[in-house]
């Protein structure tokens, strides 16, 4: 894991006071010295590289690694939301469907309703009918 930044400033801190160090006691060394705090400078400076670079590896695999966590993060919450969507379709399909079956079952009623009172009108009007004939004819009678 990387270091927080104010560790990372202390360390390049560090490294710079290092620097300044060694070109001040290079001054003052012998040629043989200078070039021996060259080689080790530069060692020192090719393990820096390769330690960077190798962060940058492990930066690049980690941000591969995370980038594909979160396509596939995406592409499950794409397939979460259809579903979602799909079943808020079946459900306000299925609520269409139980609306529109009350307001037939409603309908239904009324004419059934309608129908019963028809069928009592009629029984009425029967009645008048047998009645009126049955006045009529004592009144023919009479």
């Amino acid at each position: 894991m990387a270091k927080p930044l104010s560790q990372q400033l202390a360390d390049l801190s560090a490294r710079a006071k290092n620097a300044e160090d060694a070109v001040a006691a290079a001054k003052k060394e012998a040629h043989d010295k200078m070039m021996a705090r060259r080689e080790q400078t530069r060692a020192a400076a090719t393990a820096a590289f390769e330690k960077m670079n190798k962060d940058i590896k492990s930066v690049e695999d980690t941000a591969s690694q995370q980038w594909s966590a979160l396509k596939a993060k995406v592409a499950a919450d794409m397939n979460y939301m259809k579903g979602n969507i799909a079943e808020f379709k079946h459900e306000r399909d299925v609520k269409r469907a139980e609306n529109l079956a009350d307001r037939l079952e409603r309908e239904a009623t009324f004419a059934i309703d309608y129908a019963i009172a028809s069928v009592e009108q009629a029984k009425l009007a029967v009645l008048d009918a047998v009645i009126g004939r049955v006045d009529a004819e004592k009144a023919k009678s009479s």
